[in-house]
């Protein structure tokens, strides 16, 4: 090393010399050595930076080879930290799914996306609301990885489901709350998908709306597009709201594994349209800009909620434009949806589909329409496992208890009492699944499909009642030979004399209702054709029926609302027309009051007001059949009156209404009916039904096309001493044997 150092020495002395050789006569000889040194500073500068650079760097080389691979402890422990930091990243700790649920659909997809997860290596948790302190819990969910996911149903009125209500008022209260900030939910990440139902127009899906919009007002960040599931199967995207549920987890595990993955996607309200945009920014400039916009005070009603763009711009063009908030970045394919359709109607005119029906007059279709099936695959399961035999797309029959009853001879229902219908020969059926209410005392308990007007492919008239016969012969047939079973009621029970058109839904929604029943007149078989009254001009374009039932289940707004839970906004003056033009009609009628203890027991002068604007024939009352628990209603056995309080609500309100009295009692089905005295002749009562006159006299009708009419009083018979009010027998016809159950499941079934 030291040969070194004086080789270079040695140079620049040279070097220094041949510099200086042209001005040695400027210069005495008794210049220092230092003065040399000095105007050659630079030079020796250089050259010292040299040889430490030189020996610095064989010093490093000869340590390497002397330690032959080994590491220094400095160096050892940068690798070493590193390494673990790479091995300790962990983008998705665990999912963890909230379910806010009713009716238990969202709960059970929250199990089904649970066992998905799972299969993907994720750990993943399923959460009741109900016992979820978010207060306390929730913000843990921004540091420790996780993906939440929201899994929420709204119920009536929009309102959160009873499990999911502490969780959304904290979350609504938080999201305003200064002492909470505005950050308080950063580093959350979560997905929200939403279950409703579209006939709902100013409540569908508001509680999945409001959980995303509230999230993401505490700074927490959307990882996928909100998903919306439709109940309604006319509107639903995909369907049924299953298949709405099945499109989104699709994208919601290909998202995950991707977030998993450790993808960044930066969203800040403008993926669909800005992600050129977002390219050109740096990630700092993109921090800026979220930090900037979740900071900026918005209407709670006008929230920018960001979105992901994983999903296709074809999947958001039909976005809901009944909600109160609009993502920013869905209106330009709202936009262009509308731009779209105002060129087609300005292309197509007036054009519409039209279907013309020999039986029922014109009916208008919808155009540019997917129609669909009533009944879905879930719904069918459902509807299968309680028993119903399943015609087409949108109509059932089943087999009435009171039907089982008879053939054994142990008592028919309250219709043989008041009306002498044999009922081991009454088939229950409706041509319509769907209905306009969602009545607390339902005993399908809402598996049926809801909707305010016919949107689904439909089924012919003879289609329905050729099936509905054969069907409810088969169920008839498997009697053949029970213990029991009276050999002449169960030849008879073949032989279809009576159809009640009230097994479940709103029959007269049904287009081609009038074709149906004038098929029924047809084939001989009296009907009995219920509807919820919230379709007045259905009901005054319907030909003559055996007898037409409205159901009155409460007299006041308030508690129609309560108990009915209809779904027209417009229920009550519907309500009360129905129950005009129920007056209007010539051949029988009846008001069908159901009582709910501490519900509607006490309305009796709004009832007999209700009476007096309708004077219909007869009045039923009857006490509520409770269905057993069900997550749908909160009816419960106090709500199920006595017998002997219904005698007593029967009889004051039969003391208001001048022209009715108390005509007959069925005990064993906790029901009375209170008659018209204009079929009361000569202290006789005449309330059942001469069911061949009836025959004769529609048959005349239809041959005139109208023009000879018929009335109530025309096809009467005389009401048997037993069935009436007051007698021993209470109801219970003496040619057969009461049966009484000991030990046994109540059966509900039956109408």
């Amino acid at each position: 090393m030291g040969n070194v150092i004086i080789l270079v020495f040695n140079f620049i002395c040279s070097v220094s010399a041949y510099d200086t050789k042209g001005s040695q006569n400027a210069h005495s000889a008794t210049d220092s050595y230092f003065m040399l040194l000095w105007h050659h500073r630079l030079y020796l500068y250089s050259t010292a930076a040299l040889v430490f650079g030189i020996w610095f760097y064989l010093k490093m080389a000869l340590k390497k080879k002397s330690l032959a691979g080994e590491i220094s402890p400095w160096a050892y422990k940068a690798v070493k930290r590193d390494h673990k930091e790479k091995d300790a990243v962990v983008h998705v700790s665990a999912v963890k799914i909230f379910y806010g649920s009713q009716t238990g659909t969202a709960k059970g997809f929250a199990k089904e996306l649970s066992e998905e997860v799972k299969a993907l290596g994720i750990p993943a948790e399923e959460i009741d609301m109900k016992g979820y302190d978010p207060d306390d819990r929730l913000a843990d969910e921004c540091s420790n990885s996780s993906v939440c996911v929201f899994l929420m149903a709204s119920y009536t009125d929009g309102q959160p489901t009873e499990n999911a209500e502490w969780f959304c008022k904290w979350l609504e209260e938080a999201s305003t709350d200064f002492r909470y900030g505005k950050t308080y939910l950063r580093g959350l990440r979560y997905a929200v998908f939403g279950l409703g139902n579209s006939v709902y127009l100013g409540h569908y899906n508001t509680v999945g709306k409001n959980v995303d919009k509230w999230l993401w007002m505490l700074s927490a960040k959307r990882i996928l597009t909100r998903g919306e599931g439709d109940c309604n199967v006319a509107k639903s995207r995909n369907g049924s709201v299953q298949a709405d549920f099945l499109a989104w987890k699709g994208k919601f595990l290909k998202r995950l594994q991707a977030v998993a993955k450790g993808e960044k996607k930066s969203c800040s309200g403008n993926c669909k349209n800005g992600s050129s945009n977002n390219k050109k920014k740096g990630s700092l400039g993109q921090e800026e800009e979220e930090e900037k916009e979740r900071t900026t005070p918005h209407s709670s009603e006008e929230e920018l909620l960001e979105s992901s763009d994983d999903e296709d711009d074809s999947t958001r063009s039909d976005e809901k434009l009944s909600g109160s908030v609009v993502d920013l970045e869905d209106l330009g394919s709202i936009m262009t949806s509308v731009r779209k359709a105002k060129s087609k109607a300005e292309g197509d005119g007036d054009a519409v589909m039209v279907k013309l029906s020999k039986l029922n007059g014109t009916k208008k279709m919808a155009d540019d329409v997917e129609v669909r099936e009533m009944i879905t695959p879930a719904l069918r399961d459902a509807l299968n496992k309680q028993g119903y035999k399943l015609i087409g797309s949108h109509s059932g029959v089943k087999l009435c208890r009171w039907t089982k009853s008879m053939l054994r001879g142990r008592g028919g229902c309250y219709k043989h009492t008041f009306y002498g219908i044999e009922s081991h020969r009454c088939m229950e059926t409706t041509p319509s699944l769907a209905c306009a209410n969602k009545c607390v005392f339902c005993w399908r308990h809402h598996t049926n499909p809801v909707g305010t007007e016919w949107r689904w492919k439909m089924d012919p008239a003879e289609k329905i009642l050729q099936e509905a016969v054969e069907k409810h012969q088969n169920m008839i047939r498997q009697f053949r030979g029970v213990p029991g079973v009276k050999p002449e009621r169960y030849e008879e029970g073949l032989a279809v004399k009576h159809c009640a058109l009230s097994l479940v839904g709103e029959p007269i929604m049904y287009p081609e209702i009038n074709a149906f029943i004038r098929l029924l007149h047809t084939q001989n078989i009296s009907s009995f054709l219920v509807t919820n009254a919230q379709f007045p001009q259905e009901i005054r374009d319907l030909v003559p029926v055996t007898q037409l039932y409205v159901s009155v289940d409460a007299s006041t707004k308030d508690s129609l609302k309560k108990i009915d839970r209809p779904l027209f906004r417009d229920f009550w003056p519907r309500f009360l027309d129905s129950l005009k033009a129920l007056g209007e009609k010539r051949q029988r009628t009846v008001y069908r009051l159901t009582l709910v203890k501490s519900w509607n027991v006490e309305e009796m002068q709004a009832y007999s007001e209700l009476i007096a604007m309708g004077q219909p024939d007869f009045v039923e009352v009857k006490g509520v059949t409770y269905c057993g628990e069900s997550s749908a209603s909160s009816l419960t056995m106090a709500n199920v009156p006595w017998h002997q309080e219904v005698v007593s609500f029967v009889q004051q309100l039969a003391d208001m209404l001048p022209q009715y009295e108390i005509a007959c009692e069925h005990e064993h089905s906790n029901c009375l009916l209170i008659a018209h005295t204009k079929f009361k002749v000569d202290g006789e009562w005449w309330t059942w039904i001469d069911y061949e006159r009836f025959q004769e006299l529609v048959r005349v009708h239809q041959e005139s096309e109208g023009q000879r009419s018929f009335s109530a009083l025309d096809y009467v018979a005389q009401t048997p001493s037993w069935a009436l009010f007051g007698a021993g027998e209470q109801g219970f016809d003496p040619a057969d044997t009461r049966f009484q159950r000991r030990n046994k499941t109540k059966d509900i079934s039956g109408c």
